[in-house]
C-alpha cells in the first residue's frame, strides 16, 4: 500500500518551513482507495516568491486547519503505508518536522518518484514533474498546488509500476510477516485478490518470487493453486506470504507479461517453459493492438515497428495515442521472441481487439 503525496509550504530557512497545503492518495498499486486533501494555516509568514509560485496566500489560510487538527488523519491514512513523492525527501522531511513539532516521532518508508524515473525513464532532459509529465503525455492540472501534483504523481507512479521489471518497488512494499496459521493464511491472502484478468506473484518472508501465474481471474487462478496437492504445491503453500498481483485488463497483455516475467524472474516452483514456436512475420510491419486497459477509459496499447515486437503500455488519452513519439516512452519492452510474435499473432487470429491502427 502506498500513500502518493505532495506538499506546499510556506518557504523559508531550513526545517523552518511550514505546510499551507497537503494532498495524499492512498494506493493500493491499482487504484486510489482514500485521499485527503487540505489547505494548512502554517502559523507562520509566506515566503513572497512562493505565493507568486502557488497562488496560496495567508487570507486564503486564515480559516484553515492548523497541522495539530489534521495529524491524526495524516497518521490514519499513512498507516502501514510506503510514502512516494516527486522528491521525496523533502516531503517526508516537512512531514517528519511538523510532527516533531507536536512531540510525535513519524517514520515512514519512502519512495522517489524523480529517482524511480531516473532509473526506469532514461535518458530525459529533465526530471521536474511538469516537464517530465508533458514527455509522457500525462496531464497536470493546478500545477505547484498539492491536489494536482499528487494526482499526476499517482499517474506517473502507476506508470513506473508498470516498467519495473524487476518489481523492485512491489518488492520493498510486501509484508515478509504472516503469523496467522496456514489455512485462515491463505484465506486471508485470497480475500486481498481481485476476480480481474491478470498476473500474480507468490512470495516468501525474504520477498522473493517464488511463483508466478495467470489467468482471467487473478482470485480463482490463486485459489487453484492453494487446493493442489502435489508435493510441490503444498511446499509452495507453506513457504507462501504475501501474493502481490498486476491487472493487465486483457488476456493478451498478461500472457505477454507472464512469459517476460518467467524469463526475468525464473522463480523456483513454475515448471519450465521450453514451448518451441515456428519464425512468425506480422502481416502488418507497423501496427498497434489497442484493447481493454485496466480501468474505464483506459486502454491497452501493444507496439509492432519495424515488424517487431516493442513492448506494450496504457494510456489514457487519445494524445498519447495520436504521438508516437510520447507513446514510445510509455513502452514497457517485451522480448521480440518467436514466444511472443506467436501469442501475439495467435491472439489475433482467434480474439477480437478494440482496435488495430496501422502506421
Amino acid at each position: 500500500m502506498y500513500a502518493i503525496l505532495d506538499i506546499e509550504t510556506t518557504g523559508g530557512q531550513f526545517n523552518d518551513e511550514g505546510i499551507t497545503e497537503i494532498a495524499i492518495y492512498k494506493f493500493d498499486g491499482h487504484q486510489i482507495v482514500d485521499t485527503f486533501v487540505s489547505l494548512i494555516n502554517p502559523e507562520r509568514d509566506i515566503q513572497p516568491f512562493v505565493v507568486k509560485l502557488t497562488g496560496i496566500n495567508s487570507g486564503m489560510l486564515k480559516n484553515a486547519p492548523k497541522f495539530f487538527e489534521v495529524a491524526k488523519r495524516i497518521v490514519e491514512i499513512t498507516k502501514d503505508c510506503v510514502l512516494v513523492a516527486h522528491n521525496a525527501d523533502f516531503d517526508s522531511r516537512i512531514l517528519t518536522t511538523e510532527f516533531r513539532r507536536l512531540g510525535f516521532d513519524y517514520e515512514r518508508k519512502t519512495v522517489c518518484t524523480v529517482e524511480l524515473s531516473k532509473t526506469l525513464i532514461p535518458d530525459q532532459p529533465t526530471y521536474k514533474l511538469g516537464k517530465l509529465c508533458r514527455a509522457l503525455g500525462i496531464p497536470v492540472s493546478s500545477r505547484h498546488r498539492a491536489e494536482g501534483d499528487a494526482i499526476a504523481t499517482v499517474q506517473l507512479f502507476k506508470l513506473l509500476l508498470n516498467k519495473d521489471v524487476n518489481k523492485n518497488i512491489i518488492k520493498e512494499a510486501i509484508k515478509t510477516e504472516n503469523k496467522r496459521k496456514l489455512a485462515p493464511k491463505l484465506q486471508g491472502i485470497l480475500d486481498e485478490l481481485p476476480s480481474k484478468t491478470g498476473i500474480f506473484y507468490v512470495h516468501n518472508n525474504k520477498r522473493d518470487i517464488m511463483y508466478i501465474g495467470k489467468g482471467r481471474n487473478i482470485r480463482k487462478a490463486v485459489n487453484q493453486l492453494f487446493l493442489r496437492s502435489t508435493k510441490r504445491a503444498k511446499t509452495l503453500q507453506n513457504l507462501v506470504v504475501s501474493v502481490s498481483h498486476e491487472e493487465t485488463g486483457n488476456e493478451l497483455v498478461a500472457e505477454l507479461k507472464f512469459i517476460e516475467e518467467l524469463s526475468i524472474h525464473k522463480p523456483t516452483y513454475n515448471k519450465s517453459q521450453r514451448s518451441s514456436f515456428p519464425a512468425i512475420k506480422f502481416s502488418n510491419p507497423n501496427l498497434m493492438i489497442v484493447d481493454k486497459g485496466r480501468d474505464i477509459g483506459e486502454k491497452s496499447v501493444v507496439l509492432i515497428e519495424d515488424n517487431k515486437l516493442k513492448g506494450f503500455c496504457y494510456t489514457d488519452l487519445a494524445y498519447q495515442l495520436n504521438h508516437l513519439e510520447v507513446l514510445r516512452n510509455l513502452i514497457s519492452p517485451l522480448h521480440n521472441s518467436k514466444n511472443n510474435r506467436f501469442i501475439v499473432k495467435n491472439y489475433l487470429q482467434k480474439k477480437q481487439v478494440e482496435k488495430l491502427i496501422r502506421f
